[in-house]
Formats: structure tokens, sequence, C-alpha cells
């Protein structure tokens, strides 16, 4: 029994493994990329979480100093329990982008919130009875920061895997395996 190939069949053979090893080279890189992506939000996460603590700490302190100003107090407490509620979704799935707006929108309200919020405890009198949301307040900002850092970051690596997506011939096999581009923050 003679087994010999032919020249076209070796190149045929020779084609199809490269294409093969490059396909499982591009899934592999694309998963990387998209395991970067879920990282970067697990910073953000952890910014949000510290930020969250910050406020949470702030807003019980502020209770009964600020008795007058209730209504800005409960606006903020609402709007942080709204961005936590888009956070958790985008946490569950950071790749999306209707999430990542969702998380946006939720984001907007409480800077505005906060920002009323952290107004009053600089235009008030009483400075003794605000020592301690003022160290809250400074928490807040600090973890403010370091979300502005994770949102970059997470943004670059965004960018990233979705430029990788883009490319070709990647671009013909991201589809089929589930790729697709991710949203900003």
């Amino acid at each position: 029994m003679d087994v010999s190939l032919s020249r076209e069949q070796i190149v045929a053979l020779a084609f199809a493994a490269v294409a093969v090893f490059w396909i499982l080279g591009a899934y592999n890189r694309l998963l990387a990329l998209r395991n970067a992506v879920i990282q970067a939000w697990v910073k953000v996460d952890e910014a949000l979480q510290q930020r969250r603590r910050a406020a949470d700490a702030l807003l019980a302190g502020l209770r009964e100093p600020l008795a007058a100003e209730q209504g800005a107090l409960d606006a903020m407490q609402a709007a942080l329990t709204e961005a936590g509620a888009a956070a958790q979704r985008m946490g569950a799935k950071p790749l999306l982008p209707a999430h990542a707006s969702a998380w946006l929108a939720a984001e907007a309200p409480l800077a505005a919130a906060s920002s009323r919020v952290f107004a009053l405890l600089e235009h008030s009198a009483d400075a003794e009875a605000l020592a301690e949301p003022k160290a809250q307040a400074a928490a807040w900002r600090e973890a403010d920061a370091r979300l502005s850092f994770a949102r970059q970051l997470f943004n670059e690596t965004a960018r990233s895997y979705d430029e990788a997506i883009a490319l070709l011939p990647t671009r013909l096999i991201a589809p089929a395996f589930g790729f697709t581009a991710a949203g900003r923050i």
C-alpha cells in the first residue's frame, strides 16, 4: 500500500497546519487581552469600593451636623446606590458597551450630588463637629483620584483589545469565538 503524498497535498497540509496554529495564536492573544480588560475593571472596582466606604462614613458623619440638608444627603445616598448597582452590572460583564454606558450615566448624578454635599461641608460654620466628615471627604477625593487612574487603565486596555479585534485577519475569526468590542468608561 503506497501512502505517498503529492506535492499539492503536502502544500495543502502545511497551509492547514499554519492556519490552525495561527488561529490558536490569535485566539490566545484575544483571550489574554480580554482577561486584561477584566483585570483592569477589578482595579476600577477596588477604587469604587474605597470610594463607597468613604462615602458611607461621610454621610453617616454628616447626618447630625447637616440635619437641615437631609435632601442633599439623601440625593447623594440614592446616587451612590444607583452607581453601585450599575458598577455591579458592569462587574458581571465588563466588556459590554451597554454596561459601560449605564455606569457612566449613573456616575453623573453622583458627581452632582457629591459636589453639592462637599460644598455644604466646606461652607458649614461648625468646623469642630465636621472634623471627621472632612477627613472622610479627603478619603473620597483620594479614592476618586485613584478611580481616575483606574478608569484610564481600563480604557487603554479596552482600546488595545478593540484594536486587536479590528486588525485583519484577526477580524475574521473574532466573531466566531465571541470576541466583540469593549465599552469605555
